[in-house]
């Protein structure tokens, strides 16, 4: 088992993303997790990601705010406790059109070790 404090969390900067704060907690070189790559991201009102499309599959889990997702020609407004599942390859833009932070878990499967 590993338990990881936020204060442990570090700063990456994500591509196509702007207005943001994101801290990875486990995976890449967080190390704990091969398959996987959990964090948490902060988006300021404006902010968002995209549009982009990529690979791995993500999970998006609002903690907090509200978080206008746009996929596969829909777009809808996930607030506390909605989870979005965003497939592979499939292209996405994310934006915080509210008007506090928002919050949320993001979860990434990580490229297969080689």
């Amino acid at each position: 088992m590993i338990v990881r404090r936020l204060a442990e969390a570090k700063p990456y900067a994500a591509p196509h993303h702007r207005n943001y704060e994101s801290l990875r907690i486990f995976g890449a070189e967080m190390g704990g997790s091969r398959n996987l790559i959990f964090g948490i991201s902060h988006f300021q009102p404006g902010g968002g990601a995209g549009p982009d499309a990529s690979p791995p599959e993500k999970i998006y889990h609002v903690l907090k705010g509200e978080l206008t997702v746009i996929a596969g020609g829909r777009q809808e407004v996930a607030r506390p406790g909605d989870t979005v599942f965003i497939a592979p390859n499939e292209t996405r833009e994310i934006v915080n059109r509210g008007r506090e932070v928002c919050t949320i878990l993001v979860a990434v499967a990580a490229a297969p070790a080689g």
